[in-house]
């Protein structure tokens, strides 16, 4: 059996953005509070947002101050801006960063207390404001996802969120807000979705209605990720690779992420590392450690991204694909943690800690091979380089 969980709205086309007063409208909201960060603010992206809503007699407040991966400080202050509008509804417009803050925003307006209690294995279930998410990037699939993640400062953790709270009511997944992304940003949020989908599809709580959603990602995402990243006003691959991140994350979101997210969260919290890319840092080695526990299915990713033909073994499929993903990594020159400048001795020092965080965030338990502390501390040591 499996509950399938999914935004009750999702518009989706170049466009559609466009659609927004009315997607409100139609669920009874009209006093949306808008929580994006400065590049957002900056780059006109939000000023398009305010005057179509304006022009429907929307008008909007926009707390413009949400950082890279956010921390309880951060949604704190997003979370005391919005609390001091009439609001009924939190629009997160952006990357991962943006809609994650609108969504722990969404549930501490309503229920305030410690974004710490929020943590899993909590499960938030009550209905928070409605969330509204529009992502101008196409990797996490936060549109369609019930988590969020947000980093206690205090302690450099990233706390994994979960619950019916923190899913969007409605999605505007317009691919043309992604045509200005830079080529490392777009090799990295795509890399992103890309786990998503392997990940859903190997996952232990895989079901039928997310490998539908995994595979379809993975098709899309694989052939069009080099060529957007080329040519990043390629307008097919840009719409591929947005609908694989929301097929991505409506996967995960409904079966389960595994070990190289739960691996992918301390490095980000600890070294700042961007997720897309401390992900595709992990996804060799861990891929090769766990394939083990899954084979035939890592084997149907290869054939699925057409890395392997049907008549291959699973073995050979499952070798060509390890192999592929070492090479895109090197394609979209991916940097290892000691290229990327990370400090040896501290990376060394933290690795305890790193390991156990991992396991922590509950993650690697879904993984078709569960690790222990130490393999997990040896396998963040096969990535170092």
């Amino acid at each position: 059996m499996a509950a399938i969980h999914l935004p009750r709205t999702i518009r989706i086309g170049g466009g559609t953005l466009a659609e927004l007063p009315q997607a409100l409208a139609q669920s009874g909201l009209s006093r949306p509070a808008i929580v994006t960060d400065a590049w957002i603010a900056q780059c006109g992206v939000l000023d398009q947002v305010l005057a179509i809503l304006a022009e429907a007699g929307m008008p909007a407040r926009a707390f413009c101050e949400v950082i890279p991966d956010p921390t309880v400080a951060s949604v704190e202050a997003a979370t005391a801006f919005v609390r001091d509008g009439d609001h009924d509804c939190v629009i997160g417009l952006g990357g991962g960063s943006p809609i994650d803050t609108a969504k722990a925003v969404a549930v501490l307006v309503r229920s305030p207390r410690p974004m710490r209690e929020l943590k899993s294995p909590h499960q938030e279930d009550e209905p928070g404001l409605p969330i509204v998410a529009i992502p101008t990037t196409a990797g996490t699939g936060s549109e369609a996802t019930r988590f969020t993640i947000i980093t206690d400062q205090t302690t450099d953790e990233k706390m994994l969120c979960a619950g019916l709270a923190y899913l969007p009511s409605i999605a505007i997944v317009d691919f043309e807000l992604t045509l200005s992304m830079p080529a490392r940003l777009t090799a990295d949020t795509g890399i992103d979705s890309l786990v998503h989908a392997i990940e859903a599809y190997v996952s232990k709580r895989a079901n039928p209605f997310a490998d539908s959603m995994a595979l379809s990602a993975m098709r899309l995402i694989w052939p069009n990720l080099p060529r957007a990243c080329a040519d990043p006003g390629d307008r097919a691959a840009r719409e591929a690779l947005m609908l694989g991140a929301l097929q991505g994350g409506i996967a995960f979101s409904n079966s389960s992420v595994a070990l190289v997210h739960g691996m992918s969260r301390p490095i980000g919290a600890h070294f700042h590392v961007s997720h897309g890319l401390s992900n595709a840092m992990l996804m060799p080695v861990v891929t090769r450690w766990s394939a083990p526990g899954a084979l035939h299915r890592y084997a149907e990713c290869a054939r699925t991204m057409a890395i392997a033909h049907d008549s291959e073994s699973d073995q050979t499929a499952v070798g060509r694909l390890v192999e592929a993903l070492h090479a895109i990594n090197a394609e979209l020159k991916v940097p290892s943690p000691a290229a990327y400048g990370i400090d040896k001795a501290r990376w060394d020092e933290l690795l305890p800690l790193m390991a156990e965080q991992a396991l922590a965030s509950g993650s690697p338990g879904n993984n078709p091979r569960v690790p222990q502390a130490d393999e997990i501390v040896e396998l963040y040591g096969q990535a170092w380089s």
